[in-house]
């Protein structure tokens, strides 16, 4: 079918109070969130005045984990506002399948199938391949990939201009810097993170070509304890505002950050996170070190695609791509100074204008 323009709700909608939910790999391990306002448990009266739909969904999580307090974890935030829209309830509507590594891949999409999902989303882009070998063997299974492109009929492809809300981070860092370098950490080099580098580096010579920018990769998007080595080494080497893209290491950058801050009162450094607004993250005794996010509306996208197929039919074979005009990606002000934030607008509406464009890649295609 010819995919209709689909226009992404704003970033208030898809930016939820961070929370963990039930790995349905795992049936012992309890839900623990919280409505913070009532202290009830997150969705309990989900569909109470809404009838339920016969439809279910379900997510299959890269290595980090659905509470990476990132990618995979907007993702299922997005997931369960949908299953609220729709009178569903965890488990019986929606779940996810936590992949530990990506040998769980291909064991978490054939449980999903056992389950008669009617959609399986892989999120991110280590799982297109098990996602692909997997939609072979049953073509007549609804699958979708997050942050890659698959060819198959039966899969749709939700992908991001990642690199024009990078490149907001760029100006952002740009504007509040005061040792002339900032720093980029990536999770596992490839086409998605060097997005987020392109756009970045790109975003920060835009302001002011003599800043250095020091891009270093983690290789990994699980371990914290990388992103907290390399963090020490942007930081000592004068870096004062570091912008991670890769997944739960960058709880080690913040972590890093805040040790820092806390035994040196005269330091100033920034974190800018990625994914999902990230300001809880940098509470320290002091206040907040989260400079900035940006906002990637996965659990946004999820939640589209599962509605068009409800409303319309299985857009299979469509990539479905999310930029900054369709207000898919984008960069919450944060702790920016107002001046900051104003060059940060200025940038944005030269790229939806046309007037900037943003470099997509540096090293890869």
């Amino acid at each position: 079918m010819k995919l209709r323009s689909l226009l992404a709700i704003g970033s208030s909608a898809f930016v939820l109070a961070a929370c963990q939910g039930q790995d349905a790999s795992d049936p012992a391990v309890e839900d623990p969130a919280t409505d913070e306002e009532t202290g009830t448990d997150a969705g309990e009266d989900a569909g109470e005045d809404t009838e339920a739909v016969d439809f279910s969904i379900a997510m299959i999580t890269d290595e980090g984990g659905v509470d990476d307090r990132s990618f995979n974890q907007s993702a299922w935030e997005g997931m369960q506002a949908w299953g609220e829209e729709h009178g569903l309830s965890e488990g019986d509507g929606y779940a996810y399948y936590q992949s530990n590594d990506s040998a769980d891949f291909v064991p978490n999409l054939n449980q999903a199938l056992a389950e008669d999902n009617d959609i399986i989303y892989g999120i991110g882009f280590q799982l297109l391949n098990s996602i692909n070998d997997v939609a072979d063997q049953n073509p007549e299974q609804y699958f979708g990939i997050v942050d890659d492109i698959s060819d198959r009929d039966n899969v749709v492809s939700l992908t991001f201009r990642d690199h024009e809300a990078a490149f907001l981070a760029g100006v952002a860092a740009a504007e509040t810097t005061e040792t002339g370098r900032v720093g980029f950490i990536g999770g596992i080099a490839g086409p998605v993170i060097d997005r987020f580098e392109t756009g970045f580096t790109a975003g920060v010579a835009h302001v002011d070509e003599s800043i250095e920018v020091d891009v270093q990769y983690a290789e990994s998007f699980t371990d914290a304890g990388i992103g907290q080595q390399v963090a020490a080494g942007m930081y000592a080497a004068g870096a004062d505002v570091v912008y991670h893209a890769a997944g739960a290491v960058g709880n080690g950058v913040f972590t890093e950050a805040r040790n820092r801050m806390e035994s040196d009162a005269d330091a100033q450094l920034w974190v800018i996170g990625v994914d999902r607004d990230q300001e809880e993250e940098g509470e320290y005794d002091g206040g907040n070190l989260t400079l900035t996010s940006t906002i990637k509306a996965v659990g946004s996208s999820i939640s589209q695609s599962a509605n068009l197929t409800m409303d319309e039919g299985f857009p299979g074979g469509e990539n479905i791509a999310y930029g900054l005009e369709e207000e898919g990606v984008d960069l919450v002000q944060g702790n920016m100074a107002d001046e900051a934030w104003s060059s940060v607008q200025d940038a944005r509406q030269g790229i939806v204008d046309g007037d900037i464009e943003v470099p997509e890649f540096s090293y890869s295609e």
